[in-house]
Formats: C-alpha cells, sequence, structure tokens
C-alpha cells in the first residue's frame, strides 16, 4: 500500500473515531485530506467515490468496525461511523521486543505527517458543526519522537525530491555538506538511515539520521530522480554499518527469577542482597537502555553513567506522556 493510501486511511479512521454521529460521504470528502475534488464535475466526483469505496473495503478487511446508517429517520442519505467498542482492544501484555517493535511503529507515524492531516480534519468537523470527541482516538495517538530529519526526509523521499545537509562523522570534528536523492528512511539495529545517491560522490550512501547536524534542506524540483526498483535499503545499511562491536559494559541488578532475556545477554551474575548483579557486553546505550526500561521495577541500571542517564531520559518520557493523557 502506498504511503499516501495509508496516510489517508488512518485520517479517516481519526475522522471516524472522533464522532459518535454518522458522517456522510460528503462531509468525510470535505474533512479528510485525500478526498479533494469538484462534487459538481462528473468524472471528478465519480474517481472519489471508487476511491472510497475501495477504502471502504480496506478498513473492513484489516478489521476496522465500519458501520452504515442514519442520524436521524429525515435524512436521506446513509452515513459512517466506527463502532468505539468493537474498535477498542483488550489489555495487552508485550513482551520487551514486542515492545520495542510497536515503538518503533509510533516513532514512524509521528513524523509521517499524520498528526497535522488529522487536526486539520477534525478542525473541520468542528466548523461543520460535528460533535467531536477529543478522547476518542487517544489509542492511536502518536506518542515517540524520533531524530528531527526523519520527517523532512521521508519528505523528500516521497516527492523524490534532493535534500542537502551537514552531516558529522565519528572521526572528524567539523560536519561536512552533503547532497542527497533520498530514496527511503529505514530502521537497523535501533538506528534511523536515510538511503540514497550521493551527488557529489556519484554512489549510493547511507547516513544516520541522529549524526546530521541543522535542518535538512530540500533542494531543486520535486520528481527530480527515479529511485532503483525494489531496492534492499535495509541490505544496504547492514553492509555499510557492518557488524556492530559490544564494547561497552554495563552492571545490572535483576530482582530474583525476573527478566529471563537479560539474563541470556549476561557474561557474568553475580548473587546480592537485593538481587543479582548482571553484567551485560553492549554497543548503544540508547538501546539497551530502552531494553531495561521494558522490564519495568524488576531491573535496575547500575552503570555505567551513560547507560543509567539513558533509562533515566526513557522514563521521564513514560512519565510525561502519562501526565499528558491524564
Amino acid at each position: 500500500m502506498s504511503r499516501t493510501r495509508t496516510e489517508r486511511l488512518v485520517n479517516l479512521v481519526i475522522c471516524l473515531l472522533s464522532t459518535r454521529r454518522f458522517l456522510t460521504a460528503a462531509q468525510i470528502a470535505a474533512t479528510v485530506p485525500g478526498y479533494e475534488h469538484d462534487p459538481e464535475d462528473p468524472r471528478d466526483h465519480e474517481a472519489f467515490q471508487r476511491k472510497f469505496e475501495r477504502d471502504k473495503a480496506e478498513l473492513r478487511d484489516l478489521g476496522v468496525p465500519l458501520e452504515t446508517g442514519t442520524a436521524s429517520v429525515f435524512d436521506q442519505e446513509p452515513g459512517y461511523r466506527i463502532a468505539h467498542r468493537e474498535y477498542a482492544l483488550p489489555a495487552i501484555i508485550l513482551e520487551p521486543d514486542e515492545a520495542a517493535a510497536v515503538g518503533i511503529a509510533a516513532r514512524l507515524w509521528q513524523h509521517a505527517g499524520l498528526a497535522a492531516a488529522a487536526s486539520s480534519g477534525l478542525a473541520k468537523l468542528r466548523a461543520a458543526g460535528v460533535e467531536v470527541d477529543p478522547q476518542a482516538t487517544l489509542g492511536v495517538e502518536p506518542v515517540v519522537t524520533v531524530d528531527p530529519a526523519f520527517g523532512p526526509l521521508t519528505s523528500a523521499a516521497r516527492e523524490r525530491r534532493a535534500v542537502t545537509f551537514s552531516y558529522r562523522v565519528p572521526e572528524v570534528d567539523d560536519p561536512a555538506v552533503r547532497k542527497l536523492e533520498p530514496w527511503g528512511v529505514v530502521c537497523w539495529q535501533g538506528r534511523w538511515y536515510v538511503v540514497g545517491h550521493d551527488r557529489d560522490r556519484a554512489a549510493t550512501r547511507c547516513f544516520r539520521l541522529s549524526r546530521i547536524v541543522g535542518a535538512v534542506k530540500p533542494i531543486g524540483r520535486p520528481d527530480a530522480f527515479t529511485p532503483p526498483d525494489n531496492e534492499d535499503l535495509i541490505n544496504h545499511v547492514a553492509r555499510w554499518s557492518g557488524p556492530v562491536p559490544h564494547t561497552g559494559r554495563a552492571t545490572v541488578t535483576v530482582r530474583p527469577g525476573r527478566a529471563a532475556g537479560l539474563r541470556r545477554w549476561a557474561t557474568e551474575a553475580v548473587a546480592g542482597p537485593d538481587g543479582d548483579r548482571l553484567t551485560i557486553p553492549y554497543a548503544d546505550a540508547e538501546r539497551l537502555a530502552a531494553t531495561i526500561v521494558g522490564y519495568g521495577p524488576d531491573v535496575r541500571a547500575d552503570g555505567p553513567p551513560e547507560v543509567r542517564d539513558a533509562v533515566i531520559q526513557l522514563l521521564k518520557e513514560v512519565v510525561t506522556r502519562h501526565e499528558v493523557a491524564a
């Protein structure tokens, strides 16, 4: 499924979750980004109807409980809404690796341009006199942030537009200016990378987003290049990155009988009065911190400082998210 259609479907779900009344196709067309058309133009309106029918079928195939009905007996045109009770999921307990996968999806979502489009759609509903429930979409709101370069690079890849940015590598103090035709952004071993054609070097290159300094600026016009077909971007990043050496050693205290997955990583375990003290090799402090946080109060990070600081920062973010939700 294309990014454009994915965004349109998610915005449609947010729209139909945000109101308890049935919305007609005309109201949806005027509210949800991606359905803009001229209703007076027969061809344009027919194209909208075909698109809307395909999207409704797709949502039902995905298990979204899409209902059809009317708000009152006087309504001539049927409307649509999503049944809240059938849409909501029961409580789900995730394993640490599963929670990490969900976290990656949330990071991707936040910077895909969905939040702004959804907010615009809800504003249009309010302007049309439709009562909007601000709590209805809490389950689909993004809550995790990623590197600032993520949004501009994914937009540039979608528009096939070249970009320029300053990039710093560990062995060089001053960042260098790079010009790239971005093919896509992917996640590899807990980090985000952009893959594309480096214009200055006339070759395929990968860049880690966390090493981009300052703003990513578009250059030239959209549709300025054509990415290669069926290119395996993950494979490019894997070859470029090479194996990640586990140069760090962290110490954590684990409650007896808990955190079996973390124990498998340990190279040493010493029993103590308040739990087992494990020594764990690691290559990325933030990635290890995310794993430790996933075990909740069963695991405490003792050192080194970079791991403890990363754990504390993640816990602060969790507290902030819950305070905002409350």
